[in-house]
């Protein structure tokens, strides 16, 4: 009996270690703390030097019969530090990329893991499941908990079905509106900490949505596995029948990571790549054929070219011309958007003014490729498509109007990737949710839209300079960005006028060449007229020398919504880029990244002496400079600046 008693209190004391004493995680500077309790559920909380960042947040995966995190029963933990560096096949930032992070594992009877990753910036967790038979998910616990009350920069919606095409807001938590969400990436700042929360590795499993609680807390919604669908219209379905579950799948599986990036440095939620380090990396054994690059864009301007001697539109004697001009600027490839095509619904066929054959064989004589434009649906209902356009000659696909993120849409955009790398095709995908990990298993994936980009300076003028400066830090902050920048005709806010003709774009010229080198996207748009572009070659030739991949990315000086400077190098040559919203700023930025003993040129393009007035107004500087030598300048409200630091011969 004696024995019985001492072996139970035994047990009890062990159990009681394993589920009381709180298990504590260290980022590899030892800087940020990572302390997992399982009293109950599985919670945790997240200091950074001592400072508490969250508290009492906690996670459970909810399938049909069982809640996995419920009174955990802890099996196993494991602690190992890891350190890899990887070079991205498409290097939006960095050709290097070091992943460094200390990996708890817990697991859990009942057949499940979680783990956790802390970064010197920030931490990420996830299920492991190791079931037999599939899974029913009914609901997931995504509960983060600040440690104070939190102002956060979102885009608010009231449905799952959106194009996240919506402005930023910034606003105190506890100020938004809780009957909507938020879509992903979401910015929190605390008193010293700002903290980016996204997901990364995002397959087979309905996009996370967020939703306010009250000024410290938010939790996560998503939505359910659609079943049945319906017409409407040329470009999209209606979900008719929705399941009780958000998915159906594999029962042995890792799910999405849940991420957050900390600092105290705006610079450094620009400079971050978590989405990189925590997604599935490159399952394409064949990438030769992958070739980031500049584009024209025609839809922007509906076609409407002039100065020339034919009349312009969606025809051959307007797309050759587009040819020319990219031939002659050293541009990869056009683009056909929506308009080359006789209906959205076909397509293989082109609409009667098009030689789209004679367009393809022409365009191969200028050492030009040509992207053509679709909606999902045409896509989706003609699955040899994929196969026709690697037999014609086409280069890639632009995917529009998806504007879901449930489970069947998530794996649409993997089926896409698959079959658009298997017949060597390109992929922009617009009407689309943020990156999360699909570009860098298929890096065939260039570029995503859903963000106010310069398309909603047609009619709207909503693409505004207080917009764009939330992008480095948000949206662009977590994968490619398809903003389409490049307009030659610029105006302040209260200056513009929309129209489809002489189409203008918000901020100074110099805001929209800075966007080259601040803004990231493996397939980067000229979107304004090319004559626009060649009656001003100083700045065309500038836009058209500007990289889409970079071997390193320093930002440089930084503050979300107000400003922004982002230094990028290509081999030897940097490219500096700055972008103001509402207040002018006056830099002098060092240039101590140069090497030392070197003799360098700077061409810079700045803000003009009346750029504040007349938003059109540059000044082109060419000039010798010397390492460490600093630029000075000054960049207006809604202003910008863009510079190339070469090697002198």
């Amino acid at each position: 009996m004696h024995k019985r008693l001492c072996f139970t209190l035994s047990f009890l004391f062990i159990a009681a270690r394993l589920l009381g004493a709180p298990i504590t995680l260290l980022s590899p500077d030892k800087r940020l703390s990572v302390s997992v309790n399982l009293q109950g559920r599985i919670s945790y909380a997240v200091s950074v030097s001592g400072t508490p960042v969250l508290q009492d947040s906690y996670v459970q995966l909810n399938l049909a019969g069982q809640h996995l995190g419920e009174r955990p029963q802890l099996r196993k933990k494991s602690i190992k530090a890891v350190n890899t560096t990887s070079q991205p096949v498409v290097p939006l930032a960095n050709s290097t990329i070091s992943n460094a992070y200390n990996l708890l594992t817990l697991d859990f009877k009942n057949d499940f893991s979680v783990e956790f990753r802390a970064y010197n910036d920030g931490v990420a967790y996830r299920f492991v499941t190791n079931k037999k038979d599939s899974v029913e998910v009914s609901s997931e616990d995504v509960h983060l908990h600040f440690a104070s009350p939190v102002e956060t920069s979102y885009l608010e919606t009231g449905s799952f079905k959106t194009a996240y095409e919506i402005l930023y807001k910034r606003q105190p938590l506890e100020a938004v509106n809780r009957d909507k969400m938020s879509v992903l990436p979401m910015l929190f700042a605390t008193p010293k900490y700002k903290a980016l929360f996204s997901e990364a590795d995002l397959y087979d499993y309905p996009g996370l949505f967020v939703k306010a609680v009250d000024g410290q807390t938010v939790t996560a919604t998503f939505p359910k596995a659609p079943l049945k669908f319906g017409p409407d219209g040329d470009r999209s379905v209606k979900i008719v029948t929705e399941a009780p579950y958000l998915v159906k799948t594999a029962g042995k599986r890792t799910f999405p990571w849940r991420f957050l990036v900390i600092t105290e440095r705006d610079a450094q939620l620009a400079a971050n790549q978590m989405v990189y380090k925590l997604s599935t990396p490159n399952q394409l054994k064949d990438t030769q054929w992958i070739k980031p690059g500049q584009v024209t864009w025609e839809w922007w301007h509906n076609a409407y070219v002039y100065g020339v001697d034919f009349k312009s539109g969606y025809n051959q004697d307007t797309y050759k011309y587009y040819i020319d001009f990219a031939s002659k600027s050293g541009i990869p490839y056009i683009l056909m958007d929506e308009g080359w095509a006789k209906t959205t619904l076909n397509p293989f066929e082109p609409n009667p003014t098009i030689n789209l054959q004679e367009l393809i064989a022409y365009a191969k004589t200028k050492n030009v490729k040509i992207l053509l434009w679709f909606t999902w649906l045409a896509i989706e209902n003609n699955p040899t498509v994929y196969e026709t356009l690697e037999k014609w000659g086409i280069a890639g696909m632009k995917i529009d109007f998806m504007d879901r993120s449930d489970q069947w849409m998530v794996n649409y955009y993997t089926r896409v990737a698959k079959r658009a790398a298997e017949h060597h095709l390109l992929v922009d995908f617009h009407g689309a949710f943020k990156p999360a990990g699909l570009e860098v298993a298929y890096p065939n994936v260039l570029s995503y839209e859903g963000v106010i980009g310069m398309e909603q300076n047609i009619g709207g003028g909503l693409a505004t300079p207080k917009n764009n400066l939330y992008l480095p830090f948000l949206r662009n902050a977590v994968g490619p960005m398809d903003y389409t920048p490049g307009a030659m005709r610029s105006a302040h806010p209260k200056d513009y006028r929309g129209n489809w003709v002489n189409t203008m774009s918000i901020g100074t010229r110099g805001h929209q060449l800075a966007m080259y080198i601040v803004f990231t996207s493996g397939l980067q748009m000229l979107a304004d007229n090319p004559f626009n572009y060649l009656r001003e070659p100083e700045t065309t030739s500038f836009i058209t020398a500007v990289p889409v991949t970079w071997d390193e990315t320093r930002v440089l000086e930084a503050a979300v919504g107000d400003y922004i400077v982002t230094a990028r190098r290509k081999g030897t040559t940097w490219y500096l880029g700055g972008m103001t919203a509402e207040k002018a700023h006056e830099l002098t930025l060092p240039t101590d990244f140069l090497t030392k003993g070197a003799r360098y040129q700077l061409t810079l393009i700045k803000d003009g002496v009346n750029a504040d007035v007349q938003a059109m107004d540059f000044k082109r500087v060419v000039q010798p400079m010397q390492p460490g030598q600093p630029i000075t300048l000054t960049m207006v409200p809604d202003g910008g600046f863009a510079a190339r630091i070469e090697l002198m011969p």
